[in-house]
C-alpha cells in the first residue's frame, strides 16, 4: 500500500493539481494532508475545495488556525516587524478572500491523524506552531515521537523535506515511588523511530521552486522524498495581480524563506 502525504499548500493551486496529478501517476492508494491549506498563495479557496472534494483526511496548519482563531502575530512567528507586516497583509487578505464554507471547514480539521503506527501532524504533536528542525536534540525528537504511540511521525511546516531515524534511543526517567519517596531512574530503548517531513507543495524552501511531498510504501516500508515540477510563474503572476506582497513571489520563485533579520526593542509579542 502507497501512502502520500502532502503538506503546507498555501493557496497554490498550480503547484497541487501537479502534485495530485504526479500523486495518481505513481498510483498512490490514499493521500495525507498536513494543513496550512490557505496563507500567502492566490488561490485559498480552489485549494481549500480540491481537498473537499477529493476527502483527503487533512490536519489543520497554524495558517488553517490562524485564519480561524486570529493572526498569532508575535516575535515567535516572525524574525522581524517587517516580516510580520508582511504576514498581517497576507492573513487580512486571505482573510477577505475566503468563503464562510471554507472557514468552517478549516475550524473543524482536528490537530493528529493516525493511521495504525503513522502519525500526522502538521508542526509536532503539542502544537501546530512548533518547528521539528532535522537537528534538534535527539531526546527531543524520541520524545515527540513517542508522545504519539507511532512508529513514523509525519509532519511539515518547516516547508524543507527530510527523513530522520532515531536508531535504538535509550531514554531515562526519574520516578518518584509514593509509598517511600524515593526517587528511581529508569533506563529504556526504544524501538527505531522515524520523523518525515513532507516538505511544502505550494511555497517550497530548499533551494527550488519545485513542489514536494512524500510517498510511504506500507509494504515496503520505504519512504521516498517526491520532487515535482509546475509552471510556477503562473502563480507567481497571480500573487502580483491580486495585490499580495511581491516577496512572496520573488521566494517561491527561488524556493527560499526570505525574512530581515533584525532585533526591534520596540516589538512586543501579542499572543
Amino acid at each position: 500500500m502507497k501512502i502520500a502525504v502532502i503538506s503546507c499548500i498555501h493557496g497554490n493551486y498550480e503547484a497541487l493539481n501537479a502534485v495530485l496529478s504526479d500523486i495518481e501517476d505513481k498510483k498512490a492508494d490514499k493521500i495525507y494532508c498536513l494543513g496550512d491549506l490557505v496563507g500567502y498563495g492566490p488561490y485559498p479557496n480552489a485549494v481549500v475545495e480540491t481537498i473537499r472534494c477529493l476527502d483527503i483526511p487533512t490536519c489543520q496548519g497554524c495558517w488553517d488556525e490562524d485564519i480561524v482563531a486570529g493572526l498569532n502575530a508575535c516575535e515567535c512567528s516572525y524574525p522581524s516587524v517587517l516580516a510580520e507586516k508582511r504576514g498581517r497583509l497576507a492573513h487580512e487578505w486571505t482573510n477577505r478572500e475566503i468563503y464562510p464554507e471554507v472557514r468552517d471547514y478549516l475550524a473543524q480539521l482536528p490537530i493528529i491523524l493516525r493511521d495504525d503506527n503513522l502519525c500526522f501532524v502538521h508542526g509536532s504533536p503539542h502544537s501546530q506552531h512548533e518547528y521539528l528542525m532535522p537537528e534538534m536534540d535527539s531526546f527531543v525528537a524520541m520524545e515527540r515521537v513517542i508522545a504519539t504511540g507511532a512508529d513514523i511521525l509525519f509532519c511539515g511546516h518547516t516547508h524543507v523535506p527530510y527523513v530522520r531515524s532515531l536508531n535504538n534511543g535509550q531514554l531515562q526517567v526519574r520516578v518518584k515511588i509514593q509509598s517511600n519517596s524515593e526517587v528511581q531512574n529508569i533506563s529504556f530503548m526504544a524501538p527505531l523511530k522515524r520523523i518525515v517531513n513532507a516538505g511544502s507543495v505550494g511555497e517550497p524552501r530548499h533551494g527550488r521552486p519545485n513542489a514536494t511531498y512524500v510517498l510511504y510504501d506500507r509494504d515496503g516500508d520505504r519512504i521516498t522524498l517526491e520532487e515535482v515540477e509546475y509552471d510556477y510563474q503562473k502563480t507567481c503572476a497571480a500573487i502580483i495581480d491580486k495585490g499580495l506582497p511581491p516577496i512572496f513571489a520573488w521566494r517561491l520563485a527561488r524556493g527560499l524563506e526570505f525574512a530581515e533579520r533584525a532585533e526591534d526593542p520596540t516589538h512586543i509579542c501579542e499572543r
